[in-house]
């Protein structure tokens, strides 16, 4: 078994409803179990050149999955999930019912044409960098994501802005 982390989001459709449907079904995977999840988070879409416009804000979260599936079949999975709930993939970084992204496998580093592990975006992002850090708090300082540095470096050089933790949070468990 791996301990897999999942970054969800979600912007059309009711949100809220999306990611609390996506942390249920997450638990439902072949060969995983849902550990623990963070509170949601709103945050205002990135400013990416090409990104659509007036996009409303976003609800994102972190999940800890312990799995048996190797890397692809945990991303097949989580790809099947998004079709569920109506992913659109018409345009990058548009808005979306799902997204659910592979941050993090374990301690691999996988580049592969369909998988980059850890997830490329991951270092960079405060709705993923708060969301893991909440879930992981006191392993921050040593938490290392591969060929990035600790978790804490990394919420050192990313501000939270305009990031927002709401009220949220169903699983309480330790995380391995």
């Amino acid at each position: 078994m791996t301990v897999a982390y999942v970054g969800l989001g979600s912007n059309l459709a009711g949100p809220e409803t999306q990611l609390r449907t996506a942390l249920t079904e997450l638990d439902t995977l072949p060969q995983s179990r849902c550990l623990a999840h963070s509170s949601l988070y709103r945050s205002p879409p990135m400013l990416v050149p090409g990104q659509p416009a007036n996009q409303p804000d976003y609800l994102n979260a972190i999940a800890v999955l312990d799995t048996g599936l190797s890397p692809l079949a945990l991303l097949a999975a989580l790809q099947h999930l998004e079709n569920q709930h109506h992913r659109q993939r018409a345009e990058r970084w548009g808005p979306r019912t799902l997204d659910l992204d592979l941050l993090l496998f374990g301690d691999e580093i996988i580049d592969l044409p369909e998988l980059t592990v850890p997830h490329p975006g991951l270092y960079e992002r405060n709705f993923v960098l708060y969301p893991l850090a909440e879930l992981l708090a006191e392993q921050a300082e040593h938490l290392l994501i591969p060929g990035r540095g600790t978790l804490a470096s990394l919420l050192t050089a990313c501000p939270r802005g305009e990031l927002e933790k709401l009220n949220f949070k169903t699983v309480e468990s330790d995380v391995p």
